[in-house]
């Protein structure tokens, strides 16, 4: 593990691999970890480089600012800029799972020309899934609703137990069983901290409170490199959107592709999910090359 320090907040990363590079970010309640046979198999060809978004795994875990603006997609998406920079590569393929996914769509938006090619992984944009909030969703992620109460109301409650609600959470969107985490003792060890706990639940009060403002703000752009959506086909999203369709306005040279299982296809179907990823990198870097 490495560790990157930009303007006061520390980023927990590592790299493996030669040549073009890559940049895979997690999702919640996960960390870093969660991409560790798909980044072996990835370095055969490409730097590749996972990191722990900002208030996740090892990285800074700040207090929030009254606005929650330090907590939200732009913020996390500036962190990982500054990362890539960094580590010298002013381009890069970017891929991200759930809130890594989202984090990689604001990046997109704000810094195009930093972004070689896009991956988001089972979500659908932040502002179609608010602006389209039904019963259906609400029963779904409920936990967007329920982090997003003011502190320390969410905190405490998952304090009681936190393996308890963050296992909940894995096996609830799609149907995986817990034997299909290899990392679930390092995702333990990380949702077992109050600071942690914390900073997730200011993740998604930013959802609420900034994020959701700055994708209308940007709504009719498109990112007009390629973009590959994959979705899993047991999970909540594919059961309550059309997932490539809600992409269609946000994306202009789009693929999509659904991967067996739910939410955490990554792991529930890694091959699948490292052949689609593999296959559409190497075809992407052959016509920059």
């Amino acid at each position: 593990m490495a560790i990157f320090q930009n303007d006061g907040i520390e980023i927990a990363y590592d790299v493996t691999g030669a040549g073009p590079a890559v940049l895979l970010l997690h999702g919640f309640p996960q960390t870093r970890a969660m991409w560790a046979r798909i980044a072996d198999d990835l370095a055969r060809d490409f730097t590749v480089v996972t990191a722990d978004l900002r208030g996740y795994g090892a990285s800074s875990k700040p207090e929030a600012l009254a606005d929650l603006t330090n907590y939200a997609f732009r913020a996390m998406a500036g962190d990982m800029a500054a990362l890539m920079t960094s580590l010298g590569f002013e381009a890069f393929h970017l891929v991200g799972h759930d809130r890594g996914a989202r984090v990689a769509h604001r990046l997109s938006l704000d810094a195009p020309e930093r972004v070689l090619s896009l991956v988001v992984m089972d979500i659908v944009p932040t502002h179609t899934l608010l602006a389209n909030w039904s019963a259906e969703v609400s029963c779904a992620y409920f936990h967007w609703s329920f982090l997003a109460q003011p502190a320390p109301f969410p905190e405490r409650m998952i304090e009681a137990d936190p393996d308890h609600f963050f296992e909940a959470c894995l096996l609830g969107w799609g149907g995986a069983s817990l034997e299909v985490f290899e990392a679930l003792d390092k995702y333990r060890a990380a949702w077992r901290d109050q600071a942690t706990i914390a900073a997730m639940t200011n993740d998604y009060r930013a959802a609420l409170a900034v994020d959701v403002y700055h994708d209308a703000a940007d709504v009719g752009r498109k990112f007009k490199g390629p973009a590959l959506v994959l979705y899993g086909t047991t999970g909540a999203m594919a059961k309550l959107f059309d997932v490539p369709q809600t992409w269609a306005p946000w994306l202009e040279d789009m693929t999509a592709e659904a991967i067996p299982g739910g939410h955490f296809f990554p792991d529930q179907s890694p091959e699948a999910t490292l052949a689609a990823i593999r296959g559409f990198l190497v075809n992407v870097q052959a016509t920059i090359s």
